[in-house]
């Protein structure tokens, strides 16, 4: 992901400053981040709370698609509130897969009326990704639970509670993301389906999510980029 950032950024215009990786995780300071207009933070869920915090404080917007972290997701948007801050958070930048939210939320809606059917995630990803369930799964399966009254929980395995939404994570390379919300009844099914092809999509997305804090305040996500 930071290789196709830092092309995606350069072919926009874009100058990035300050490459950070595990060799030298100590160059992450406020001398270094003051001279930055924005930082996009794609680690993982050991270090995103550290980094943004550190952004943070530097007084530099940051846009953070790292997940596996969100325990510690309120502590920065207090800390983000309390200095005047930019944040910008998103379980996935890609602007197809935001609009897919869309109708994600929007289809739960509708099939809250037909307890008939039941409903399923299943997300695939390449070997390398770290957590499971992917942030984009569970963002899925979160509007799922907020349109459906019966459902009260995600679980990351096979479930006939009906309390239950079912998440399926499969690891299979070289597979960039596909996710796929069904609906199925005794008579059809109904599903909705997202396929990444490769990371541009993401990258092009979190860069889009930079030049967009630049020069804010507050706190935001990709619906406020996109406008949706």
């Amino acid at each position: 992901m930071g290789k196709t950032i830092e092309k995606i950024a350069q072919q926009r215009g874009h100058e990035v400053i300050l490459k950070i990786d595990i060799d030298n995780a100590a160059d992450l300071n406020e001398a270094n981040l003051s001279k930055a207009n924005a930082a996009i933070e794609f680690t993982g869920p050991h270090s995103a709370y550290d980094n943004v915090l550190k952004c943070l404080q530097a007084g530099t917007p940051v846009v953070c698609g790292s997940t596996g972290w969100l325990e510690k997701f309120e502590e920065i948007k207090k800390y983000c509130a309390s200095v005047n801050g930019a944040f910008l958070y998103a379980s996935n930048f890609s602007v197809g897969v935001n609009i897919f939210f869309e109708l994600n939320k929007r289809l739960a809606e509708l099939m809250s009326a037909h307890p008939d059917y039941h409903v399923d995630i299943t997300e695939i990803h390449h070997t390398q990704k770290k957590d499971a369930p992917s942030g984009t799964a569970i963002t899925l399966a979160e509007q799922v639970i907020a349109g459906i009254p019966q459902k009260k929980l995600w679980v990351n395995h096979v479930s006939d509670n009906i309390e239950e939404l079912q998440i399926v994570s499969e690891r299979i390379d070289p597979a960039p993301g596909t996710h796929k919300v069904r609906y199925h009844s005794e008579v059809d099914d109904i599903e909705i389906i997202h396929t990444a092809h490769n990371r541009n999509g993401f990258a092009l997305g979190a860069v889009l999510a930079a030049e967009f804090v630049y020069n804010k305040k507050g706190i935001f996500s990709m619906r406020d980029v996109l406008k949706l």
